[in-house]
């Protein structure tokens, strides 16, 4: 059985394994200039020097260190471009690998010959399931770990792992999104039995989900922090805290938000004159702290887990309906 499922997805796999030794080709050089420069600039210890406190005093150092991160992001900044294409792959498991695994085999009626052939659907979805699952497992252990590694100096160099993008392409997230498309294109199949309507709902459908839990559930794993600060005082954001910056303003003395997504600052001891803002105005910012990165990579990787497992449970359960 294991044998014949192999010899139906052999040149899938094969694909696969190509298309990522190509995507290795890329990232690998690009990866090590990345991590010569960052390491040459000094950004690391720069970086490490700020600490992980939200604020900090404006220093010179400071400013360097901007300076420094610029510098990076001018050279290297392009490359989030690439990264873009690392949040489009797990969908193309599920469009490629998931919607045909079981679609092909009941719009071709090949179904009919194994479970004639004292095969039960439950073992024969099993073991589809089983091993397809597995290989996309390994392969998305693999991607995650090389695009983490590669991703690295750019996140360090910019504004942190916990913003849109770079959350996408690092930790575990990207195996639990993977195993999602994966099953979300298989119930697809089984639902629909045609390959191509399956294909569309599992890029569709993904793309829906996948939007849905960024937009509106991740920003609300944990309540966000606020905090505010003298545009006089000194001090500024810390560009190392790895914080996400979800909102910004400005404050009047009475606590109202009258410059929205606007900053005072650095303004000198006597303050900064402004009309809107009037006198005793602070600056203000609500974020996630950025220590809370692994607590949302595990929650949002549950989430697509579970997902993936009530879709299996689904497509299994479909199956006993197929003549």
């Amino acid at each position: 059985m294991i044998w014949l499922i192999w010899r139906q997805h052999r040149k899938q796999a094969l694909f696969t394994l190509g298309a990522l030794a190509a995507l290795a080709a890329v990232m690998v050089p690009t990866g090590l200039a990345m991590h010569a420069k960052y390491d040459s600039l000094g950004l690391g210890a720069c970086r490490s020097a700020l600490g992980s406190a939200s604020l900090i005093t404006q220093t010179e150092a400071t400013s360097r260190c901007e300076s420094l991160g610029h510098q990076f992001q001018q050279e290297f900044g392009g490359m989030v471009f690439i990264a873009v294409l690392f949040v489009v792959l797990p969908v193309l498991v599920g469009v490629f690998f998931g919607a045909p695994l079981v679609a092909r085999e009941v719009e071709q009626g090949t179904h009919r010959l194994v479970w004639t052939q004292g095969v039960t659907r439950l073992q024969w979805a099993l073991a589809k399931f089983g091993l397809v699952g597995a290989m996309t497992t390994v392969l998305a252990v693999g991607y995650a770990l090389g695009v983490s590694w590669w991703f690295q100096p750019l996140v360090s160099a910019s504004t942190g792992r916990l913003t849109y993008l770079s959350f996408d392409v690092q930790g575990i997230v990207p195996v639990a999104y993977t195993l999602f498309a994966l099953a979300l294109g298989v119930f697809a199949g089984t639902y629909l039995r045609k390959v191509l309507p399956a294909m569309g709902i599992a890029l569709v459908g993904f793309a829906a989900v996948r939007v849905a839990i960024e937009v509106l559930a991740r920003p609300r794993y944990l309540p966000a922090q606020s905090l505010t600060f003298a545009p006089a005082g000194g001090q500024t954001p810390n560009p190392a805290s790895g914080n996400w910056v979800m909102d910004v303003g400005v404050r009047n003395a009475a606590g109202e938000l009258v410059l929205p997504n606007a900053q005072l600052g650095p303004c000198p001891p006597g303050g900064c004159a402004d009309a809107v803002a009037g006198p005793g105005a602070v600056n203000w910012l609500q974020y996630q702290p950025g220590d809370r990165f692994w607590l949302f990579q595990v929650i949002e990787t549950g989430i697509f887990v579970l997902l993936a497992a009530a879709l299996v449970f689904f497509a299994l359960r479909r199956l006993r309906t197929i003549a």
